[in-house]
């Protein structure tokens, strides 16, 4: 198993899709990353030599930014605009959507299951 920035890649897919299970990677950065290591697009990922492998790992490493750091940029942006106070800082405190979406129905995903209000017997 090809193992990338910390990242096992899927046995017996092409190695264009395999590279995008590394946080921080598309199709598109994949397909740049290939071209540049001049690896073609439809080789396995199991089929890879360790020079390939070596070489992908040597241009993420050097042009990209993937996996922890991105992740931990992307939290103290969040963060950031959290302690400005700014609009989308506070959306992000409150777990409603940040960019405009309705509220009103909709937004389950951020708002989470409904909660029953004012439902008692007497």
């Amino acid at each position: 198993m090809t193992r990338i920035t910390g990242v096992d890649l899927p046995k017996r897919k092409r190695i264009e899709i395999a590279l995008s299970y590394i946080y921080g990677i598309g199709r598109s950065n994949s397909r740049k990353i290939l071209q540049m290591a001049g690896v073609e697009f439809d080789t396995k990922s199991d089929q890879l030599s360790e020079e390939e492998v070596t070489k992908i790992r040597k241009i993420i490493d050097e042009s990209f930014r993937v996996e922890g750091d991105l992740r931990r940029e992307v939290s103290m942006n969040i963060k950031r605009l959290m302690d400005m106070g700014c609009y989308r800082g506070l959306r992000h405190r409150k777990g409603l959507p940040a960019r405009g979406q309705r509220t009103h129905t909709n937004a389950r995903t951020r708002k989470g299951p409904r909660r029953i209000i004012g439902r008692r017997r007497k």
